[in-house]
């Protein structure tokens, strides 16, 4: 896969996504989005990848949200619209079948916060900073940050971050649930590569289960989500990997899932 902005490198099992430096202070411009959408839909079919990580360039994740041009903003609803369509980027990644998991390499804020938002997990280095961004600024989020931010630290912490355009430290969004990991500059790319190993070693389909159902949760009730959660778990039992899980286990020995 190559592109102009973006990087992706697949090696073994994993794929690794890799954001633009800033340029303006503000990373996803509208080329990059559509990079980052095309390279999901590449990766909706990329059987041997168990897990995607995403991380930015440099000492920075992602940063800034582009504003529409005074051309756009005057022009009919449906124009205005599609612009915003072409500039998201995290409804690709959410839809990644696979587990994902953003590397905070630096700060997080605006639609970069948003892109982060969309991954399953999400590592910080201890310098990074996470925000909304300045709805004094006209600032409003546009790429899903108002739906899955207060689903990830509640809806008190969600309004106090949007309203006022506070900025959370690596240790207060881990406190917050926002991230899931911290760790030093220096360590940062061996946890992410330590977690992907982990996650990459599991049974992929149990592990793709697992993030349809946990995704499903917040918008089914507890009976629908019971119910989906057996349903996944009675196809599972009829896969190759659960076979070669309870092989492995006679056998005393690592189980060998086969890509697919």
């Amino acid at each position: 896969m190559i592109y102009r902005k973006i990087s992706c490198e697949i090696t073994e099992f994993r794929a690794a996504i890799r954001l633009p430096p800033p340029k303006g202070g503000c990373t996803v411009d509208e080329d990059t989005a559509a990079e980052l959408r095309d390279c999901c839909y590449e990766l909706l079919f990329a059987d041997s990848v168990r897990v995607v990580t995403i991380a930015g360039s440099g000492d920075v994740f992602a940063t800034g949200r582009l504003q529409a041009s005074a051309e756009i903003a005057a022009a009919p609803m449906p124009d205005r619209i599609d612009w915003l369509t072409r500039m998201g980027a995290a409804s690709s990644i959410a839809k990644l079948p696979m587990p994902t998991v953003a590397v905070l390499n630096g700060d997080a804020v605006a639609h970069g916060l948003e892109v982060a938002l969309a991954a399953d997990l999400r590592i910080a280095v201890d310098t990074a900073r996470l925000g909304m961004g300045s709805l004094r600024d006209c600032g409003f989020p546009y790429d899903g940050g108002t739906q899955r931010l207060p689903r990830l630290v509640g809806p008190g912490m969600a309004r106090d971050m949007l309203f006022t355009g506070r900025t959370l430290s690596a240790q207060e969004a881990l406190a917050a649930g926002l991230v899931n990991r911290v760790a030093p500059p220096e360590q940062l790319e061996w946890v992410a590569a330590q977690l992907a190993q982990q996650i990459g070693s599991a049974a992929p389909i149990a592990s793709r289960y697992a993030k349809e159902a946990v995704w499903a949760a917040g918008d089914l009730s507890m009976t629908q989500g019971l119910r989906l959660e057996a349903d996944l778990s009675v196809i599972l039992h009829s896969t190759e990997d659960r076979a070669e899980g309870l092989r492995s286990f006679a056998k005393k020995r690592a189980p060998q899932f086969e890509a697919r």
